[in-house]
């Protein structure tokens, strides 16, 4: 097969650009240095959550919320997907009020949430700490196992068959015609989307990409212990923190019964190994929230590298003038498994001509070109 599109990348955003040009016709080749959804889509919790920190993160997470609902009733018991809703909780009264804020953006964009007084939050999870305040559930947003969705987009989809891939294939080089393989081997296509998360920086080093490493902890099997992805109200702060270590409560419940802890950020470092004393900073906070977390057995941690832009927003489109006829799909940070339909979609509508299903603006890689001219 010769193919029309090559994408360096098989994680779940990959893997969404493939099945979705694949569907289109495009014969799509998928290369990726290592195998299936080996890279952050495996180390990242899998929440399908609606982000609400500016206009452009919430345009682009409700809409691939939406895809991923429709996407659901395709899946496999093993894809573990869940609609076990989001429970933002508030620990105190201001953050009580920020919920009650957050509940009237939401209702006005037509997202369904419900407030939670202190006593319907206990009674919603009865674990959490008596003290909390209250809370907001956004109801329809969702839980899934990302590294077999990548894999059944990749074989199973509608498009499936105009899919090849290449596993093990580390690209070292990447143009508007073609890729050139570690073992000096060269790919032609018309067109070549880079998708692969941080590794982009090693084949376009304009790109203005950061890591963010975080921790997660995944504890043995209590069925029932809690019902919802849980997050505090002030982890969207934590999230977009710039600088330094940061810490913040997010718990959500496997199909299993098993618990996954998280979540940090740390930033100049690329050390793939637990930091304990990160770990241990994480583990307390979250027992600030759940005080039963320090009785359970915690069995496996890890950490995973989010490839953040300056502005929290993914990079959606054309690269620069540096790597004309080059695509880019990357720098989704924590959101990468949230808003993988939704951006396969901009895409694919960038490269056919069609009219996207919402503006492209504001994740189109030019951004930061045009900020660097204006500075």
């Amino acid at each position: 097969m010769t193919a029309d599109v090559l994408i360096v990348g098989a994680g779940i955003v990959g893997a969404a650009c493939a099945a979705e040009l694949a569907a289109l016709g495009m014969r799509v080749e998928v290369l990726d240095a290592q195998g299936i959804g080996s890279g952050a889509t495996a180390a990242g919790m899998g929440h399908i959550v609606v982000m609400n920190d500016s206009p452009a993160e919430f345009a682009l997470s409700r809409y691939s919320r939406d895809l991923w609902q429709e996407l659901a009733p395709q899946l496999r018991t093993c894809d573990a997907f869940a609609r076990c809703g989001t429970v933002w909780v508030a620990a105190d009264d201001e953050e009580w009020q920020a919920a009650r804020v957050m509940h009237a953006a939401f209702e006005a964009q037509g997202v369904s949430a419900q407030l939670l007084d202190a006593a319907a939050l206990r009674a919603c999870e009865p674990a959490l700490a008596e003290s909390m305040a209250g809370g907001l559930r956004i109801e329809h947003d969702s839980i899934v196992y990302a590294p077999t969705v990548a894999s059944w987009l990749l074989t199973q989809s509608s498009g499936a068959g105009n899919i090849r891939m290449r596993l093990g294939a580390r690209v070292t080089a990447v143009s508007g015609g073609d890729v050139t393989l570690a073992d000096g081997e060269r790919i032609s296509a018309a067109k070549v989307i880079v998708a692969n998360g941080l590794d982009a920086q090693k084949l376009l080093r304009s790109l203005p990409l950061k890591p963010k490493k975080g921790h997660l902890l995944i504890t043995d099997r209590y069925p029932e212990l809690i019902h919802h992805q849980l997050l505090e109200l002030s982890y969207i702060k934590s999230a977009h923190h710039a600088t330094g270590t940061s810490v913040a409560f997010n718990a959500q419940p496997r199909p299993t019964g098993q618990l996954l802890i998280g979540s940090s950020r740390q930033f100049d470092t690329t050390d793939p190994a637990v930091d304990m004393p990160v770990l241990a900073q994480m583990l307390r906070r979250a027992a600030h929230y759940l005080p039963v977390l320090p009785t359970l057995n915690g069995i496996r941690a890890w950490t995973g590298f989010r490839a953040a832009s300056p502005d929290g927003l993914p990079l959606i489109g054309p690269a620069d003038d540096s790597a004309p006829g080059v695509w880019l799909a990357v720098g989704h940070e924590g959101l990468g498994v949230t808003t993988s339909l939704a951006t396969a979609r901009l895409l694919a509508a960038q490269i056919t001509g069609d009219v996207a299903p919402i503006p492209v603006e504001p994740y189109l890689p030019v951004r930061f070109a045009q900020k660097a001219a204006h500075d």
